[in-house]
């Protein structure tokens, strides 16, 4: 990406992070390290979902905060609500991608000095590059599961336990729960990533050729290697899909292995600050507790990972996950991609 432009708009988003609190002081250090790897890429892509990620998450935090804010307690037993992410957050959301991207980086240099040709010349063949499949499947995946979390909690109707066996209610915050407006807003976000990769993701046309490696001459559902409407259309389609069924898939993983903690007194989930594990002995009590009976109470979840650690989780096997149904439709060999 050319500096001129990847200078400027991080100095932007590290200016909007700090200006209005939405990211920790380490965590504006940790994202600005963030967008330097994404813009060091040749494309522009993967640096404007970098940010796409950033601001249509951030909006939809702001979205009825005061309202959401009353649904559940922070561990400190004030009202809950998302402050500001921290450094972990940032990682837990973006790392995985980072790494492949640097990865896809490291595998376009030596393309290219095979080629002798510069990188600003490639382009995306069809049925080539997995790994560029599995950095949108990461922001696909974590911003469905970001809109889903944020919104999904505004819901009139009580969400239901994913990993119960009668989809029980459960109070709004619950690990694992899942609401119809939730879901749905989940392949909202999914769909905002589609469109953003469909935009700037740089697709060979169908009549185009590199450097005489692949025939574009025909789509690559006839058989050639270029992108077509139609090809266009499914990678939308398969992106949204993909991308809403990360957020179900973190439900489920946050219901089996993160512990969801209620206030017996108010019956509210209690969130644990910066994505943590909440305490539920030892912990601070409200004030008016009028007995020595514990007022915090495990109702769900092993208790084995934090909020942070299922994202990364979720986001390392969605973005696996595309690599490997990309990899077998296009009868690309895994291996290829590390030598």
């Amino acid at each position: 990406m050319h500096p001129y432009i990847a200078v400027p708009a991080t100095l932007a988003l590290v200016y909007r992070a700090w200006s209005r609190s939405s990211l920790t002081p380490a965590g504006i250090v940790v994202a600005a390290l963030t967008a330097v790897v994404h813009a060091i890429h040749p494309w522009s892509i993967f640096f404007a979902l970098l940010v796409v990620f950033f601001l249509s998450g951030t909006a939809v935090t702001k979205v009825k905060h005061d309202v959401k804010a009353r649904l559940t307690l922070a561990s400190s037993g004030s009202s809950g609500g998302e402050g500001a992410r921290t450094h972990i957050q940032v990682l837990a959301n973006s790392g995985v991608a980072s790494i492949l991207i640097l990865l896809h980086y490291w595998q376009l240099q030596k393309r290219n000095r095979a080629l002798e040709l510069g990188s600003s010349q490639d382009c995306w063949a069809y049925g080539s590059d997995p790994l560029v499949v599995g950095i949108v499947s990461n922001y696909a995946a974590v911003a469905a599961d970001t809109f889903s979390s944020e919104l999904g909690i505004l819901s009139k109707s009580k969400p239901r336990l994913l990993t119960s066996w009668n989809l029980r209610e459960v109070p709004p915050g619950t690990n694992g729960g899942v609401s119809l407006t939730g879901t749905l807003a989940g392949f909202g976000g999914a769909f905002i990533i589609a469109l953003t990769s469909l935009s700037l993701l740089p697709f060979c046309n169908a009549d185009s050729s590199i450097a005489g490696q692949f025939s574009g001459s025909k789509p690559g559902l006839e058989g050639g290697n270029g992108w077509g409407w139609q090809e266009k259309v499914y990678w939308v389609i398969a992106v949204t899909i993909w991308g809403g069924l990360g957020s179900v898939l973190d439900s489920a993983l946050g219901g089996l292995f993160q512990a969801s903690v209620i206030d017996s007194r108010t019956g509210k989930v209690i969130e644990g600050t910066g994505g943590k594990k909440v305490p539920v002995t030892g912990s601070q009590m409200p004030a008016n507790k009028k007995s020595d009976d514990p007022s915090r109470h495990v109702v769900n979840g092993l208790g084995i990972f934090d909020n942070n650690e299922v994202n990364v989780l979720m986001a390392l096997l969605m973005s696996v996950g595309g690599i490997f149904i990309a990899s077998y439709i296009w009868h690309i060999p895994l291996q290829s991609m590390l030598g």
